[in-house]
């Protein structure tokens, strides 16, 4: 991952996570596996950790590296060496559960009562249940947000744009000729989830009845609205790095996520704080944002016991996943999320109101995967100029379709 992902590859702890994983499992360990990287991997490392300096029956084994779902297809298609317990991201969790490849977690439910919807923030458990199964267990959700430089708001007199914590693209194409030269409004930091996001705003979706929906006119507003910021000059230039140039106090709002506060909070005399992204709309407004999940994949070796001791774990982890927190995410158990100690971390302003709770958006369609890509893939370009947006659009369409009948095994020769 780069930068702007805030997860920095730091090669000690992959190391050692992976070499912890190459010994072969016994009865009395769960064996963990987990695509976070870098500080991530560090901070989950550290509840792992504090859950075995509890002495419990079973004691957890975390094995983090980076190509993990590679890994995963590998051993489901081997049956040996399937972990105990994974985390995946929801996007995956439609794909896994039609293919059969996990098991439900009625056993921990039953076992925890605990564990269970009302403890949850409603769209990171909901993600996790497909026809009344309920598949996964949520650890957090990872948001698009917007950050803003609170001293470049004062200087351009835009500080009331905060007002209704709902900055609108009317109000950005209000500074159009007032920034100084190498200053700008806002730069494209993962504009993929943005312009998703204002989808939704917009009253769009990815798909209906099942099918895509990425041609629709509510698409094409979306992407005609973020590049009407770029046609006046006010988004950072194609190929510049905009995440760096917020935190060098050149840009007024960056669109990244929740994680990145952290890095952000180590640049000297950035004075920032965090708010929703940037929208058409201020009735109802969402954040893009996906979801670590705790899942069980088809293993034929997992014990009774180990998924006892599972239960016991995950029951920790949502009494105690405020280390969570320090990487910038925003901590799915109700109990930590409303917790007195949360509220000293920035990305508690999404769950500091229904309104803000309700605007993390977790697309669930089972070819969404697909689509985010063909938007990550052709958003740019768009907005830059670069292409016809209707010929585009099409093209994006199309390239979803494909992606999907290859799946499917219906492409055509």
């Amino acid at each position: 991952m780069n930068k702007k992902w805030g997860l920095a590859v730091l090669p000690v702890v992959l190391m050692s996570s992976l070499l912890a994983g190459c010994g072969k499992d016994d009865s009395k360990t769960i064996t963990f596996w987990t695509p976070l990287t870098g500080d991530d991997g560090a901070y989950m490392d550290q509840l792992v950790k504090d859950y075995n300096a509890t002495n419990p029956d079973i004691k957890v084994k975390h094995v983090v590296t980076s190509d993990m779902y590679t890994k995963i297809s590998t051993v489901l298609n081997s049956g040996k060496g399937v972990p105990d317990l994974a985390i995946i991201h929801a996007d995956r969790v439609p794909g896994y559960v039609d293919q059969k490849v996990l098991e439900p977690m009625t056993a921990i439910t039953t076992a925890q009562p605990e564990i269970k919807q009302d403890n949850y923030i409603p769209q990171a458990w909901s993600t996790g249940n497909i026809d009344g199964t309920q598949y996964t267990i949520p650890l957090d959700i990872h948001a698009n947000v917007m950050y803003y430089n609170k001293d470049l708001l004062k200087k351009y007199g835009a500080e009331s744009f905060l007002d209704d914590n709902v900055v609108t693209i009317d109000e950005m194409l209000s500074l159009q000729g007032k920034m100084a030269e190498g200053d700008y409004v806002v730069n494209d930091a993962l504009l993929g989830w943005v312009i998703l996001a204002q989808l939704k705003d917009l009253g769009g979706d990815v798909e209906k009845d099942g099918k895509p929906t990425v041609n629709t006119p509510e698409m094409k507003q979306a992407l005609e609205n973020v590049k009407k910021i770029n046609d006046a000059g006010l988004m950072t230039p194609f190929g510049e790095d905009g995440y760096l140039m917020f935190q060098s106090g050149k840009v007024l709002f960056s669109t990244d996520g929740t994680w990145t506060s952290t890095a952000h909070a180590k640049v000297e005399g950035l004075n920032f704080g965090v708010t929703n992204i940037y929208s058409p709309v201020t009735d109802k407004f969402y954040n893009r944002g996906s979801s670590h999940m705790f899942a069980m994949l088809k293993n034929k070796n997992r014990t009774d016991e180990k998924v006892e001791g599972i239960g016991k774990f995950l029951e920790y982890i949502r009494e105690n996943s405020i280390e969570w927190a320090k990487a910038g995410q925003i901590v799915a158990s109700k109990q930590v999320n409303e917790s007195p100690e949360f509220k000293n971390y920035m990305q508690s302003f999404f769950t500091s109101s229904d309104k803000e709770i309700q605007s993390l958006l977790i697309y669930t369609y089972k070819y969404y995967p697909y689509v985010a890509e063909a938007v990550d893939t052709y958003c740019n370009d768009i907005v830059r100029g670069n292409v016809d947006i209707d010929e585009t659009l099409q093209t994006m369409q199309k390239y979803v379709e494909d992606k999907i009948a290859e799946s499917s095994g219906t492409a055509q020769q």
